[in-house]
C-alpha cells in the first residue's frame, strides 16, 4: 500500500527570527521513511504544495510532521508537531481524508499549544485492491476568520524589537497568532470526524428544505457503491414495508417525530435536533444532534453529541454515519462510537408495494490508546445493545417489517412474470447474418457467377491442363485468395450458427426433481458484456454450476447487452447449497474453445437469501472488469422437506460417527449464527476447545456446521474468527503427536488452490500452488477418543454480543485428584494466596 501526503500551506507561524519572521519547512517520517518539504523564507504564511509517497507496511503506524525553523548558524527552531495514525486515513469514506487544517502541537503536552494550522491533504492508493478510490472526502475546510490588522501590526512591532527576540529565546511557548478556538486544537486529535465552521453558500440559507438538500446529493452522487458494513458488528438487519425514500425521511428528516419519540422512550432527555448543512464546499451533509443519555447502573446521565453526516445519497440507497461522543464518562475523551445506518431497496412484495433493507452497523474508534480498550468495547456494545433493541421495537410499531412468508409467496409470481422472448429461426438468422461480411461475400459471389456466364472458356496456357485453371495475373490471384477467405468465413458464420441454434437453452423451463433443497435461478439480462468479435458485439452464454451440476442459458447473438429472461432449477440437495459458480461465455462456434468473457460467485452462507432474490452480480476477470460487466439475476432457496431439516440431518451424522448428536438450542443456533453472521438456515453440529497453531498456539474453539468449519478466539480482548467451506477442503490429516503439540494429535486442513482466502490469517502456512493449511491441536476431547461431545447438551454457547464468549464451562477436564477435608473454605483458598502455604505446597510439589 502507498500513502500519498500533499503538504499545502501553514499559516500564523510564530516569528522564530529577529527579523518577525521565519523560514518554516515541514519534516515527514512514517516509520524509517523521511521526506523534507523546501525551505519558505522569511514569510508567516508559507506555501508549499509538495507531495510526498510512503510505503505502507504496518497500518498501526503514525505520521510524524513536523514544523521547523531554518537557522543556519544555530540548530533549527522547533515551531510543531502533529500525528496522524495511517489507519485513520485507510478507515476513512474513500480512504482520504481530504484536504483538512491541523493545529500544531508543542513536543510537551502540558504546554500550551502554538495557535497555528497546517493544511494538509492525505490520500491512500491501493494498488492491491481491483477498485480505485476516488480522492473526495468529507472532510472540511478551515474556519475563515476576521483577524484585527491593528492588532497584528502591534504585535508584528514588538516581535522585531530586540526584546522580543529575547523572550522568545527563553519561552519557545510565546503566544503570537491571533487566537483560534478551542475547537481547532481538537482538529489534530481527530481529524477523521473534524467539523468544519466554513459552510457552502447553500448552507447559509435556512429556508432550504431536507428534500432540496437530499435532491443536491443526489445530483452529485457519482455512482459509488454502498458502504460495507462496520467491523464491530450488526445491530439490526431488516426489511420494512416502506420505500427507502420514505424511510431516509422517517429516520433523519428534521420534521419527523421518530428521534425525540425514541429519545422519549430510551429516557433520554433535552435533545437538540440540529439542522443539516452542506460543508466542504457542498460535498457533505452534517447536522449535530445532542441529547443527555439516561443513567443506567454503570454510569450517572451524561450529554451526549452525535454528529450525523450523509456518505452516500442517490434517491434509492442512502448510508449515513454517525459519530457518537460522551466525554463525561470515564475515558470518554480517548474513543467515540460510530453508528453506520445504509438503506438499501427491498424485494418487491406480492402485494405491489415497496420494500426497504435498513442494516445498522458499528464500530468503535479508539483515538488513544488506552489499557480499558476492552472493558469500553464491552459496555459499548452492552450499551448499544439495548439501545436498539428499543430503537427496533419503535420502529415496528411504526411501520410495519416484511414477513419472511411474504417473501416465499413471491417467489411465484416473480418468476410467472418472466416471459423469454420469442424469436423465429428466420428472424435471428436474418438478425446474425445481417452484417458487411455475409453482404459483400454475396454480392461477389453473385459477381463471380455473372461473370463466368459471360465470359468464354480461355485458352489453356502456361501450366494449365484440361481441369485446372490457374489465375494468369497477379490481381487473378489477389482475387481469388479474397475469395477464398470470404467464403471461409461464411462457412465459420454458418457453422456457429447452427451449432448454436442446437443449443436453444434447453435447461430453460425443466422442472427439478426430488425433495430437498431446491436451487432457483433466474437469468433476466447482463450488462456491459465485453465485445470480442470484430463487430463490436458478442454471442454470450452463461453456465450455472452448483454442487457438481450445470445449466446452460441460450446463446444470444451480437449483444453486449442480452435480454434472457430464462429460469433455472437445480434437482433437489440433500444438503443447502453452499456456493453457486457463474460464468459468461462467447460463442465461437463448435470447433474453437469458447472465450470467458467474465466470471462471479455467489455465496449462500455470506449472503442473505432475501437479498438475492433481486440482484446485480458483478463479473471478475479481466474483460469483465475493463467493461464494468455484470449479470441481473433473481435466486431463490428454498426446503421442500419441511421443519425436520436439523433432526434428519443430525440422524444422518449419528450414523456415520457412531455417536449420538443432541440438538442445539435455538438461542445456541442464533448465538452461532450472529457470530460469523450466518443466514438463518445454518445451524450448529458440534463445537470443540482446541489449539489453532500458527507462530505460536492460540486456543480457541472450533465450530461444525453443514456448511462451514469457523474457529473464535478472544484473547485479552483481541479476536480471531475465520471460517471456510467444506466444499473447499481438499485434504485432512491427522498427524501424531509430538512434544510441540503438545502431546496431542494435530489435524490440519488443506484446502484446494485459491479457496477460502477470506481465512488466510488464520492459516499457518500457503504452498506454492495456493493451498492454504490450518493446524488445529490439544482438542480436549482426544483424551477420550471422542469425536463427539456427550455433554453437549449441558453447554451453553454464550453470544459473541455479550463480549465473553469462551468459557470455563465449556472445556471437559478429566478428574485428577478429589478428595474431603474437615476445614473451612478459606483455607483451602490460602492455597491461591500467594502466601506461606502456598509455598510450602510448591516445595512440596518440587
Amino acid at each position: 500500500m502507498k500513502l500519498i501526503v500533499g503538504v499545502i500551506e501553514a499559516r500564523n507561524i510564530p516569528a522564530m527570527d529577529v527579523n518577525g519572521f521565519s523560514d518554516p519547512y515541514v519534516k515527514l517520517q512514517l516509520g524509517k521513511q523521511r521526506h523534507k518539504t523546501k525551505v519558505v523564507k522569511k514569510t508567516l504564511n508559507p506555501s508549499w504544495g509538495e507531495e510526498f509517497s510512503f510505503k505502507v507496511e504496518d497500518l498501526n503506524e503514525e505520521l510524524l510532521i513536523t514544523v521547523l525553523d531554518e537557522d543556519k548558524y544555530f540548530n533549527d527552531d522547533f515551531v510543531g508537531q502533529l500525528k496522524v495514525s495511517v489507519s485513520q486515513v485507510f478507515d476513512a469514506h474513500n480512504k482520504s481524508l481530504g484536504t483538512v487544517w491541523y493545529s500544531l502541537h508543542p513536543r510537551n503536552k502540558k504546554l500550551k499549544n502554538k495557535e497555528c494550522a497546517l493544511r494538509k491533504h492525505e490520500d491512500m492508493d491501493v494498488k492491491d485492491i481491483s477498485r480505485s478510490f476516488s480522492g473526495s472526502s468529507n472532510s472540511s475546510s478551515p474556519p475563515r476568520q476576521d483577524d484585527n490588522v491593528s492588532s497584528k501590526e502591534e504585535k508584528s512591532s514588538a516581535q522585531k524589537s530586540l526584546a522580543g527576540r529575547i523572550t522568545q529565546m527563553f519561552n519557545r511557548n510565546f503566544d503570537i497568532g491571533p487566537t483560534t478556538s478551542t475547537r481547532g486544537t481538537d482538529l489534530m486529535e481527530i481529524p477523521e470526524i473534524s467539523r468544519a465552521d466554513v459552510f457552502d453558500n447553500k448552507s447559509d440559507d435556512q429556508s432550504s428544505s431536507f428534500e432540496e438538500a437530499m435532491e443536491a446529493l443526489c445530483s452529485r452522487d457519482q455512482g459509488s457503491e454502498i458502504p460495507s458494513n462496520l467491523p464491530g458488528g450488526v445491530l439490526l438487519d431488516q426489511l420494512y414495508v416502506i420505500a427507502p425514500k420514505e424511510l431516509n425521511f422517517l429516520l433523519f428528516s428534521p420534521d419527523s417525530s421518530f428521534p425525540r419519540s425514541l429519545a422519549e422512550v430510551q429516557g433520554s432527555t433535552d435533545p437538540q435536533i440540529g439542522p443539516w448543512k452542506f460543508e466542504n464546499g457542498g460535498e457533505s451533509l452534517k447536522r449535530i444532534y445532542s441529547y443527555i443519555r439516561a443513567p443506567t447502573k454503570l454510569i450517572k446521565a451524561v450529554k451526549a453529541t452525535e454528529e450525523q453526516t450523509y456518505i452516500k445519497a442517490d434517491g434509492k440507497t442512502f448510508a449515513v454515519l454517525a459519530s457518537v461522543s460522551t466525554p463525561d464518562v470515564m475515558y470518554g475523551s480517548t474513543f467515540k462510537v460510530e453508528v453506520l445506518y445504509c438503506i438499501s431497496p427491498g424485494p418487491e412484495l406480492p402485494s405491489g408495494e415497496e420494500s426497504s433493507h435498513l442494516v445498522i452497523s458499528w464500530r468503535m474508534n479508539f483515538l488513544q490508546s488506552t489499557m480499558m480498550k476492552s472493558m469500553i468495547e464491552n459496555g459499548a456494545r452492552q450499551g448499544l445493545k439495548e439501545s436498539f433493541e428499543q430503537f427496533t421495537t419503535l420502529l415496528e410499531q411504526t411501520i410495519k417489517p416484511v414477513d419472511s412468508k411474504d417473501i416465499g409467496l413471491n417467489k411465484e409470481q416473480i418468476l410467472g412474470s418472466l416471459q423469454a422472448e420469442p424469436q423465429s429461426d428466420w428472424k435471428l438468422a436474418v438478425q446474425y447474418f445481417a452484417n458487411f461480411t455475409m453482404v459483400s461475400t454475396v454480392f461477389m459471389s453473385l459477381y463471380v457467377i455473372v461473370h463466368i456466364c459471360l465470359a468464354a472458356p480461355s485458352t489453356i496456357q502456361g501450366l494449365e491442363f484440361l481441369g485446372l485453371d490457374l489465375p494468369d495475373s497477379i490481381g487473378e490471384f489477389i482475387v481469388c485468395g479474397i475469395l477464398v477467405l470470404q467464403g471461409e468465413r461464411v462457412l465459420q458464420l454458418i457453422s456457429r450458427f447452427m451449432h448454436a441454434r442446437v443449443q436453444k437453452g434447453s435447461d430453460h423451463g425443466v422442472k427439478a426433481q426430488g425433495d430437498g433443497w431446491l436451487l432457483t435461478v433466474a437469468l433476466i439480462e447482463g450488462s456491459n458484456l465485453a465485445a470480442v468479435d470484430s463487430s463490436g458485439y458478442c454471442d454470450p452464454y452463461v453456465v450455472f454450476t452448483c454442487n457438481g451440476k450445470t445449466r446452460t442459458s441460450s446463446i444470444k447473438y451480437q449483444k453486449s447487452a442480452p435480454q434472457w429472461n430464462e429460469i433455472f432449477e437445480f434437482d433437489a440437495m440433500k444438503e443447502p447449497p453452499s456456493v453457486l459458480d457463474l460464468e459468461v461465455f462467447d460463442f465461437d462456434g463448435p470447433f474453437d474453445e469458447a472465450t470467458s468473457l467474465g466470471h462471479a460467485e455467489v455465496n449462500f452462507v455470506r449472503s442473505n437469501i432475501s437479498d438475492l432474490a433481486d440482484v446485480w452480480v458483478p463479473l471478475h476477470g479481466k474483460l469483465a472488469q475493463a467493461c464494468q460487466s455484470k449479470l441481473h439475476l433473481r435466486i431463490f432457496v428454498e426446503n421442500t422437506r419441511g421443519g425436520n431439516v436439523v433432526t434428519e440431518y443430525l440422524r444422518k451424522m449419528e450414523k456415520e460417527v457412531g455417536k449420538k448428536i443432541n440438538v442445539r438450542s435455538p438461542q445456541t443456533n442464533s448465538a452461532f449464527q450472529k457470530l460469523f453472521g450466518l443466514p438463518p438456515e445454518e445451524f450448529l453440529i458440534n463445537d470443540f476447545t482446541c489449539h489453532l497453531k500458527r507462530k505460536m498456539p492460540l486456543q480457541g474453539r472450533l465450530f461444525l456446521s453443514p456448511r462451514i468449519i469457523g474457529f473464535h478466539a478472544n484473547l485479552f480482548g483481541h479476536k480471531t474468527k475465520f471460517f471456510f467451506l467444506w466444499e473447499d477442503i481438499e485434504d485432512i490429516q491427522v498427524l501424531p503427536p509430538t512434544l510441540a503439540s503438545m502431546g496431542s494429535p494435530v489435524i490440519v486442513v488443506t484446502l484446494r488452490p485459491g479457496r477460502g482466502m477470506d481465512a488466510r490469517h488464520g492459516a499457518k502456512t500457503r504452498d506454492e500452488e495456493g493451498r492454504l493449511k490450518f493446524h488445529y491441536q490439544s482438542f480436549v476431547s482426544f483424551n477420550k477418543v471422542q469425536i463427539v461431545e456427550e455433554e453437549s447438551e449441558a453447554k451453553s454457547l454464550q453470544s459473541d454480543e455479550s463480549g465473553s464468549f469462551l468459557g470455563l464451562e465449556d472445556v471437559s477436564m478429566s478428574e485428577v485428584y478429589s478428595c474431603a477435608l474437615p476445614v473451612p473454605t478459606g483455607f483451602c483458598m490460602e492455597l491461591f494466596s500467594g502466601g506461606e502455604l502456598e509455598y510450602k505446597a510448591m516445595k512440596k510439589a518440587g
